[in-house]
């Protein structure tokens, strides 16, 4: 079974699945709500600024 991707410490729980805990699950919902996981964006080309292509 996998580690819990949060602490690396305990094995998932299948109630808290890929954590091992609500302590963890918390912890990721907190850095998805405060943009600690971000996707990074381009930005678009100074041309495609000018014909509105964004």
């Amino acid at each position: 079974m996998a580690q819990c991707p949060i602490c690396r410490r305990a094995e998932a729980v299948a109630a808290y699945k890929p954590f091992c805990s609500k302590r963890c699950a918390d912890v990721d919902l907190q850095r998805w709500f405060t943009g600690g996981y971000a996707i990074p964006a381009e930005e678009a080309h100074d041309d495609e600024k000018d014909r509105g292509i964004e």
